[in-house]
């Protein structure tokens, strides 16, 4: 039947009993199958994950500058990563950077959750905040 229409048999399902069949034109299938799967994956979301760095002591100025680009980082949808690296000795300051973070954290809460507290990994302490949803 195929071939007097000049177009293919293509096996749809092998696992069926009996095996599923169609008629139709394999390339013209191939092809409306691939502009499926792009439109698909171009309406699948990416994550951006931004960074900040802190240091455990961190000045006011220094402070307000990196959290502004916190705020813009939020605001255009990407999750923030900010991390406080301790250098050297600078690790038993483990204190001061938490809370700094958490002072963060709060200061960001209109424009992003907590995703992750803040947690000692090494010699970096990393907290994850998500954006919120408009």
């Amino acid at each position: 039947m195929a071939d007097e229409q000049g177009l293919d048999l293509v096996e749809i399902s092998p696992n069926a009993t009996p095996p599923v069949c169609k008629v139709m034109d394999y390339k013209k299938f191939l092809y409306e199958q691939k502009k499926r799967e792009k439109a698909l994956k171009s309406k699948a979301t990416k994550v951006i994950v931004k960074e900040i760095r802190f240091g455990p002591q961190t000045d006011d100025h220094d402070y307000e500058f990196k959290k502004k680009h916190a705020e813009k980082f939020l605001k255009d949808g990407a999750k923030l990563k900010a991390f406080v690296f301790f250098k050297g000795r600078s690790i038993v300051f483990k204190e001061q950077g938490q809370i700094l973070l958490l002072k963060l954290a709060q200061d960001l809460e209109e424009y992003g959750k907590v995703e992750q507290m803040p947690k000692l990994e090494g010699k970096r302490m990393i907290m994850f905040i998500a954006p919120k949803k408009k």
